[in-house]
């Protein structure tokens, strides 16, 4: 299952992306490594943090979405794409820390921030371990607690090994871009490691105050029950039409949708994010015919 995963995983490294807004590639020391970034588009600044196993390409046609209403930093974390690794494990707080550092670098205070599979808990962390740099965060297939992923894949931690990964093109992509070629087999053992890293996040995510979209799919790594309650946690649930304001935080459910394939649908994930992070919400019908 797991070689399966990544397979389905890899097939986005081949897809190409034509880029609606010029991107400029930098690069800028944070905690010992050069970590490198694109910086696209105009306007408010949003920071886009990938997945595990992932670059920027990866990340697909969503970039340059957001790029047309956004000035967007899109980042590449360690050992991933062109940023060089260090002799450090890879866990969420020390990503975040990065995160929270390469903003102080290029002189970002505060950003929206957009992560993806690792990339949204490392979204999740900075805003725990940062939240004056945060506006507002979208976590799109991501957790807060291990006990909220999938039993099958719960089951799969214990037996991940790098070994897994030889005959995937994940060795090949890697070293289309990575500052050392040999190094994959360094950085399949640190995500491996990560996947067994404690993760409980329940009162950090409780006493968080940056509004937070959810984006999971409806067959994704974590359960639809792990997300609501995090909608929960975040303020979200309640009865809407009772004369009282939304909750700032929102979820959102992607029907017949894999882990892998929701980054794979940059039309629907966009027309989810803008709204969130430009503050529109949908009129109900007494709003609606108020206008009339």
């Amino acid at each position: 299952m797991f070689r399966t995963v990544l397979v389905a995983a890899s097939l986005l490294l081949g897809a190409a992306v034509v880029t609606e807004a010029q991107a400029t590639g930098r690069r800028v020391t944070v905690n010992g490594m050069q970590m490198y970034y694109e910086v696209s588009g105009a306007g408010e600044p949003l920071v886009v943090l990938h997945g595990a196993y992932m670059s920027i390409p990866t990340m697909g046609a969503i970039v340059p979405m957001l790029a047309r209403t956004h000035k967007v930093y899109a980042v590449e974390l360690q050992g991933h794409g062109r940023t060089t690794d260090i002799a450090r494990p890879i866990t969420y707080p020390n990503l975040a820390d990065d995160v929270a550092a390469f903003m102080d670098a290029v002189g970002l205070a505060k950003a929206d921030v957009f992560g993806y599979s690792m990339g949204a808990v490392t979204g999740l962390q900075l805003a725990i371990r940062h939240p004056a740099k945060v506006n507002k965060l979208v976590m799109a297939s991501g957790g807060y607690d291990a006990e909220g992923w999938q039993p099958e894949f719960k089951t799969m931690i214990p037996t991940m090994t790098p070994d897994m990964l030889n005959g995937t093109p994940l060795p090949a992509e890697y070293r289309k871009l990575a500052p050392n070629p040999n190094g994959f087999p360094e950085l399949a053992r640190k995500l491996i490691a990560l996947e067994k890293e404690p993760m409980a996040w329940e009162s950090d995510v409780k006493a968080l105050k940056t509004p937070v979209l959810i984006i999971s799919g409806d067959a994704d790594v974590a359960t639809l029950e792990h997300s609501v309650k995090l909608f929960r946690l975040l303020g979200g649930g309640a009865f809407g039409d009772m004369g009282k304001p939304l909750p700032a935080s929102r979820l959102a459910v992607l029907p017949a949708t894999s882990h892998t394939s929701v980054i794979t649908q940059p039309e629907l994930l966009h027309a989810l994010i803008e709204p969130f992070l430009t503050g529109q919400t949908p009129k109900s019908m007494f709003e609606v015919g108020a206008g009339k």
